[in-house]
């Protein structure tokens, strides 16, 4: 059955989506610049090929959904995505609206009740970035198990972080997302954190000598700025912009308090372990454009588009 063109209410929407686009995200310029994000899409898996969803439909999330999240990851030169299901029927949709300019690279599923069937992601603009070689989960290693100060490691990560390397003009660089397991409550957090801080400190140091850049981003998990989580996080030598970490720039659409999601990288003393400049960032708001508080509540609205706002960073290069 052949699907109807997309609704005016929608068209008009899509409208005023890029033109908020245009406002709050910094164009691509071939050559000068290299746009960075990660988003937390929440369980982004099947959806009903529909433009609009009744109350009788299962997912929410529809066609017109997906124009929007496309839009929206059109504006980055590369993307790390997390909570992509094993069923990736809606990246799919994703990817063919993005056009053929447009690649991915994906995990497999994450088995277990903790993993909660979730793969992780990379989308990137080809004409932009290339891969450049290394893909790669971060394991534990043996040595490690019990060590970890406070709050032992006794086991793997619930959700291997996934490493893969790009190129960017001359700059190359490899990004690490992880999503790290949310537990009954902040304590659970801690040994994940400790040990993954721990791994990627290590292994910025060797890359460092070899003019390649290391930048972690994803789904932290973090409470609260200031809170333990976030010195745990930063212990080690993490370092958070600070245009990402002011309080105006959320990252829940439900709680402006929360500091889930992160872009960072090392800093020794002033100098920055890149060899790209970081010129700006923030996230994107899609919530006063997007969403119909009229027919449809907040909750409802997350699993159309998210829970989670994108969040990005632009560098010189």
């Amino acid at each position: 059955m052949s699907i109807p063109s997309m609704p005016e209410p929608s068209v008009q929407k899509l409208s005023q989506l890029k033109s908020e686009l245009n406002d709050k995200i910094p164009p691509k310029i071939l050559g000068r610049n290299l746009l960075i994000a990660t988003w937390n899409i929440r369980a982004f898996g099947s959806l009903t090929r529909k433009w609009q969803t009744s109350s009788e439909d299962s997912p929410r999330r529809n066609l017109s959904s997906i124009q929007y999240i496309a839009e929206i990851i059109s504006r980055f030169d590369v993307i790390a995505l997390q909570e992509v299901k094993s069923n990736i029927r809606a990246l799919r949709d994703t990817l063919k609206i993005l056009g053929e300019n447009w690649s991915f690279v994906l995990t497999d599923v994450n088995r277990g009740a903790s993993g909660n069937d979730e793969r992780m992601a990379y989308l990137f603009d080809t004409r932009r970035v290339k891969l450049s070689g290394l893909a790669c989960e971060l394991v534990v290693p043996n040595e490690w198990h019990g060590q970890i100060e406070q709050g032992q490691l006794i086991s793997q990560f619930v959700r291997s972080p996934y490493a893969v390397s790009f190129k960017s003009e001359s700059s190359t660089f490899i990004l690490l997302t992880l999503h790290i397991k949310y537990g009954q409550s902040s304590d659970d957090r801690i040994s994940e954190l400790r040990a993954i801080a721990k791994w990627i400190k290590e292994w910025a140091t060797n890359l460092n000598a070899f003019d390649q850049n290391l930048i972690a981003l994803g789904d932290f998990n973090i409470d609260a700025r200031g809170d333990l989580l976030e010195q745990t996080f930063l212990s080690e030598g993490l370092y958070i912009p600070p245009s990402l970490s002011d309080k105006k720039i959320t990252r829940s659409i439900f709680d402006e308090e929360k500091y889930y999601d992160q872009i960072a990288w090392f800093k020794k003393g002033e100098k920055d372990h890149l060899s790209m400049t970081f010129s700006d960032g923030g996230n994107f708001d899609f919530v006063p454009t997007l969403w119909d508080a009229d027919s449809e509540t907040k909750l409802q609205f997350s699993y159309m588009l998210s829970d989670h706002y994108p969040l990005w960073a632009a560098f010189r290069l």
